[in-house]
């Protein structure tokens, strides 16, 4: 079975910025890590190879620096890693991330599944692992938190999750292979340890520039081929928070007194 995972390197921040004339982040001076969710799709995948076998393959798309992200990937178990970086692909909204990615896997050979993470903590769109879905012509299942059933055999083989949604949970069945978004709570990611940390180091992990990847429209790249733009990103304003003191001589009294106001309030 062969399972692709897609992950991002995001800021190690909540402060994010935008450049003003790009509409895209300021990554410079700013840490970076594997975006957390990316890290229970990296985990899902590996507990998948290790019950039906197969491989692992990590793919990336961002600056040069990015590659730390993909040799994390290996030191926790992945089989092959892979970096898509270009100057082409700067600027990339998530429709052409999507477009580039989706490019990526074919380019990669066959797959079962492709696992993503919920969304990216840098731009919480959720919108990049089902974008890419669309783009290779596959089922897209989103906030997955359980896998109920998975049989790859024989062709073209079903899975079933469990999906957590606003309104409760969701038991949905798809033909493979198709692309799943996963929720934190369908695993514990392992740590690697010191010996796999030191293979991870000495991995070749290749660069797929925009000439790697076959058939691909240089008009759908970067910040050119992309339709939406960040215009301005801020933070809500703060509400001013009122307390109230209840005077009581004891607990009791003063937790009647409580009861009646929210009773007041239509809290309770």
């Amino acid at each position: 079975m062969n399972v692709v995972v897609c992950i991002k390197q995001v800021p190690d921040t909540t402060e994010v910025k935008i450049n003003p004339e790009t509409g895209t982040l300021i990554r410079e001076g700013v840490p970076s890590i594997v975006n957390p969710f990316d890290e229970y799709a990296i985990e899902e995948a590996l507990c998948l190879k290790e019950k039906f076998r197969g491989r692992v393959t990590v793919i990336s798309m961002g600056p040069p620096q990015a590659v730390s992200a993909l040799r994390q990937a290996v030191a926790m178990g992945a089989d092959e890693a892979v970096l898509v970086s270009d100057r082409e692909f700067a600027g990339s909204d998530t429709w052409a991330t999507s477009y580039t990615l989706a490019a990526a896997i074919r380019k990669a050979g066959p797959f079962d599944l492709i696992l993503c993470g919920r969304q990216a903590i840098d731009g919480d769109t959720g919108q990049v692992g089902p974008g890419i879905a669309v783009q290779l012509g596959i089922t897209a299942l989103a906030y997955v938190s359980r896998i109920l059933r998975l049989e790859p055999d024989p062709a073209p083989g079903v899975i079933e999750v469990e999906r957590t949604l606003d309104e409760g949970r969701e038991t949905v069945r798809a033909p493979l292979p198709a692309l799943l978004t996963v929720m934190k709570d369908i695993n514990v990611p392992r740590l690697a340890s010191i010996s796999d940390v030191r293979r991870a180091v000495k991995a070749q992990i290749p660069t797929w520039t925009a000439a790697d990847l076959p058939g691909i429209d240089a008009e759908k790249l970067g910040v050119s081929g992309s339709p939406t733009r960040v215009v301005q990103i801020s933070s809500p304003p703060g509400r001013a928070a009122a307390a109230e003191m209840i005077p009581a001589d004891n607990v009791e009294r003063a937790a009647s007194v409580l009861v009646e106001k929210l009773l007041a309030a239509k809290i309770l």
